[in-house]
């Protein structure tokens, strides 16, 4: 009989990798009344990717998934068909040695059982029983190692919402009632609406440098709104609301749950930080607008929804 694990360890030096590198083939069969077991780990490798590995005959069937699991059925994602991987790989987690195979950080990102509905050289139908990741997928093959992974269950996420900026109306004054908002700068940038999904965003195209922002979500769903501005000739992207968050929109919540939850994100780095916000404080953030050479101020309503377009709820007051 075949030995499974030949093209895992073809690919592996027990020596050089933290790996589990078993020396002798695989026993197959699972036993009677056997439950199989399932690994999801999350990969950041040369590219973030996340591994799914189902058990089957003794061995860790397994394929990479570059964005994770589809959390609507309305889109599916890509997974390339790999190795078959060791049963001890289903508790691995850890640093590949750069250089080495699949170098990079490795850590368990889900695991449990699941149940196999069908399973042929073109499609394999299952249901996941794990934390996070549970419910109906399906594997189908397309063209050489590429498949698909289409969740056949209902959607486990909130749609994303519309990709358009809410915009303030301008007034020359603060409002009367400041406690009834939050104020912050008006930064006189370029608006940017940051989408990431399965550790990517589509705003990269244009600005590289957010890659390293989005690979630092993981699987974490996000929609980000700020802006480009120029502070003391560097770009910064600063951060003031947030429209999507794991799975859930938000676009219909207070700002000032919206705000906590931008808050807790904990967002800073080298080209982005999330922008300040003074709750009932109008005329010390204005004039701290006037010193700083800023265009002025917006005041947002604490208790206002995310309302794509113009809107009232947010005011524009000069410096």
């Amino acid at each position: 009989m075949a030995d499974k694990l030949e093209r895992y360890r073809s690919k592996r030096d027990a020596s050089r990798t933290p790996e589990p590198v078993p020396p002798s083939p695989p026993a197959t069969g699972n036993g009677p009344g056997h439950e199989h077991a399932f690994v999801i780990q999350e990969h950041h490798a040369r590219s973030l990717h996340w591994d799914l590995r189902l058990e089957r005959d003794g061995v860790l069937v397994s394929w990479a998934v570059p964005k994770g699991l589809p959390g609507d059925p309305g889109t599916n994602h890509l997974a390339v068909h790999t190795e078959d991987h060791p049963m001890e790989y289903l508790t691995f987690h850890g640093e590949i040695p750069k250089g080495e195979y699949g170098g990079g950080t490795m850590t368990v990102w889900d695991t449990g059982t699941y149940e196999t509905e069908k399973w042929s050289d073109r499609e394999v139908k299952f249901v996941l029983h794990g934390e996070r990741a549970s419910g109906r997928f399906v594997l189908f093959r397309t063209r050489g190692k590429n498949w698909m992974i289409h969740r056949m269950d209902a959607a486990a996420r909130d749609p994303f919402p519309q990709a358009e900026p809410m915009l303030p109306a301008e007034r020359a004054r603060p409002p009367k009632d400041a406690s009834a908002y939050a104020f912050e700068f008006a930064w006189g940038g370029r608006r940017l609406l940051v989408p990431i999904e399965g550790g990517r965003t589509t705003a990269a195209r244009e600005h590289p440098w957010l890659r390293g922002l989005a690979e630092s979500f993981g699987s974490r769903t996000a929609m980000l709104d700020g802006e480009l501005a120029t502070l003391k000739g560097a770009e910064l992207l600063v951060f003031y609301d947030l429209l999507y968050d794991d799975g859930h929109s938000l676009v219909d919540r207070p700002y000032t749950v919206r705000r906590a939850a931008l808050e807790a994100l904990e967002l800073g780095g080298g080209h982005w930080q999330t922008a300040p916000s003074w709750p009932g404080e109008a005329e010390p953030v204005r004039r701290a607008a006037r010193e700083q050479g800023l265009p002025g101020i917006v005041a947002k309503r604490l208790d206002s929804a995310y309302e794509p377009g113009p809107s009232t709820s947010w005011l524009f007051v000069p410096s």
